[in-house]
């Protein structure tokens, strides 16, 4: 490695490592894996109702084994926005848990995205899922659900579907299709994500261990935007028991946030699908001066590359490479030519040149 390809790899490295503390996090994103492992985890996290964590930490039992109606919830304490009317920045979010529903005729799982209120009452109850019956119609869910309820046209016992201020499902999906039973005890996983752009939701659900599926169990278009503006929302994950001994418990949950502008995209004249026009999503920078800075600081280790770039390049192409022919010294000569005689004697031929 030359002087000049050290320098190169010095400033992307500072460059690159600046940019990333520049871009922080400032979305809930978190990774549970051992729960009263994470010592944030009660500043972060609130346990409600009946839910506690168990096993060493391992899980957080959502409902408790005891007969008659049980509900839990976990809740991340720190909101977030779907769209932002300053920036006009959209948000999308990847979520992924694994649970386990224990058999019996319970309520099963929910995962529900709901508005920042102060009185959290009016969002869970003893309500189905552990929602409170007076809750507004303004949340999103999906639900694991393990019993059939005709009064919400439930498919059966065993679907997974996605609910808009209603425990009527807009969209559901019988997971008896895929082979798996929710309320089997079995640690299922499950992936949900939301395209803020296109206004995708896909969920997609497996055993524990196994890949994640090509094919999404439910794809459902919803502009989740619309629905709360740049209100603040929450995310959580509910569950009650009904009349059963039903146990919902959780042994890993993540979710991420991220956030791009609705100007990078276009729509399609064809089918009005919305399509990427190539900048990745970035997320929330922590403030206007830092982003400022950033910006400046950027621009400045860019325009040094591209000297750095720029002066190697001269040396490797210019100057190993002259094609310059060096100017010989030419000085004036007198020749002096005088007329000389040859001999030459042979046996038999005697010749005289002049």
């Amino acid at each position: 490695m030359n002087q000049f390809q050290g320098y190169n790899l010095f400033f992307s490295f500072i460059i690159f490592n600046f940019m990333n503390s520049i871009i922080a996090e400032q979305f809930p994103s978190f990774s549970l894996q051992s729960f009263d492992k994470n010592p944030d985890f009660y500043s972060q996290f609130a346990l409600l109702g009946d839910a506690q964590i168990t096993n060493e930490g391992n899980f957080v039992n959502l409902t408790s084994p005891s007969f008659g109606l049980s509900f839990g919830q976990i809740i991340c304490k720190k909101p977030f926005k779907f769209l932002d009317s300053k920036s006009s920045k959209v948000s999308s979010f990847s979520s992924k848990f694994t649970f386990s529903i224990s058999p019996g005729v319970g309520d099963g799982i929910m995962f529900v995205i709901f508005p920042k209120i102060s009185e959290i009452s009016r969002v869970f109850d003893q309500g189905y899922f552990g929602l409170s019956n007076n809750v507004e119609n303004n949340f999103v869910s999906v639900e694991y659900d393990t019993r059939k309820d005709d009064n919400f046209g439930d498919l059966n016992d065993n679907h997974v579907g996605v609910d808009l201020g209603s425990m009527i499902s807009n969209e559901i999906s019988d997971v008896s299709s895929i082979g798996l039973l929710l309320n089997s005890g079995v640690l299922l996983k499950t992936w949900i994500n939301y395209d803020g752009i296109s206004n995708m939701l896909k969920i997609r659900l497996a055993k524990s261990g196994d890949n994640k599926p090509y094919n999404p169990l439910i794809s459902y278009r919803v502009d989740l935007s619309r629905i709360w503006g740049d209100m603040d929302v929450l995310v959580g994950i509910s569950s009650s028991s009904g009349e059963s001994s039903q146990i919902s418990s959780l042994s890993s949950w993540s979710f991420e946030i991220s956030e791009v502008s609705s100007a990078l995209y276009t729509k399609s004249s064809l089918n009005g699908e919305m399509k990427f026009d190539g900048v990745r999503p970035v997320r929330r920078k922590k403030s206007c001066f830092l982003t400022v800075l950033g910006t400046v600081i950027f621009a400045t280790g860019c325009g040094t590359l591209v000297a750095f770039l720029a002066l190697f390049a001269w040396v490797v192409f210019f100057g190993r490479h002259s094609n310059v022919v060096p100017e010989l010294c030419m000085n004036h000569v007198d020749f002096k030519y005088e007329k000389v005689d040859v001999t030459i004697d042979h046996d038999f031929t005697k010749s005289s040149t002049r």
